[in-house]
């Protein structure tokens, strides 16, 4: 089942999505001040985010901003719901990252239709990624590697999926704590080289001079845009 974040301080409105949401199949989860918005989709990590952008406490250009700069939530489907209807405004947002911008008043079935065109757009393909050979498929929650399935832990896992989908993007050791432990303060940096180190025996053809799993000096570690070559050691 998908799954919506709704951030709308409108009482009567939140509440009307909500219901027409579910009613659709879809679960929705939300909260009708801003202040939270990115501490619920930091814990939800939703399907797509339907975004006030008039909000009372919080201005949703800068939520987008935030979820923008997430490294978890950055590719979620983004729609504003705004009372903004100038050419000026729906610019602003859809630079800012958003994928949508519903001007109110609306009609109900219009935000749904907009809704299922977005989650459509995270397509099949995506469920499965493919790099030089190794494929991470996550409906199964399976690692091939040149055909044979690599037996991962549920941690190498998510942090190879964090790593994988987003090729070329270096993440500091804190950010992949924060992405693949979360709130669990019991680990450190060294937890993080360790899984990375026990990844690289089981996905590198070479683990001492890995292609895929590349350390960056000074910064941490990133998954190669174009696997070849030596990692910066570091």
């Amino acid at each position: 089942m998908k799954k919506i974040a709704l951030i709308e301080d409108d009482p009567d409105l939140f509440v009307l999505i909500k219901y027409n949401l579910e009613k659709e199949g879809l679960a929705v989860v939300g909260t009708q001040t801003g202040k939270e918005a990115l501490e619920l989709c930091s814990r939800e990590l939703p399907d797509l985010l339907l975004l006030d952008i008039m909000l009372p406490d919080s201005d949703g250009l800068e939520i987008c901003r935030q979820i923008r700069a997430h490294p978890r939530l950055a590719a979620v489907p983004l729609i504003f719901l705004t009372a903004r209807a100038s050419e000026t405004d729906r610019v602003v947002g859809l630079e800012l990252g958003a994928n949508d911008y519903l001007v109110k008043p609306f009609f109900i079935r219009e935000l749904i239709a907009r809704v299922r065109v977005q989650l459509r757009g995270q397509s099949v393909a995506r469920q499965t990624l493919r790099v030089a050979g190794l494929e991470l498929e996550r409906d199964s929650c399976r690692v091939l590697r040149h055909g044979a399935e690599v037996l991962l832990t549920a941690t190498e896992f998510r942090l190879l999926d964090h790593l994988m989908s987003r090729p070329g993007i270096v993440f500091s050791r804190d950010q992949i704590l924060d992405a693949v432990w979360g709130l669990d303060k019991s680990v450190t940096h060294r937890t993080v080289d360790v899984h990375i180190l026990r990844l690289r025996q089981k996905l590198e053809t070479d683990p001492s001079n890995p292609s895929l799993l590349l350390s960056v000096r000074g910064f941490g570690y990133t998954f190669a845009r174009e696997p070849h070559g030596p990692a910066v050691k570091g």
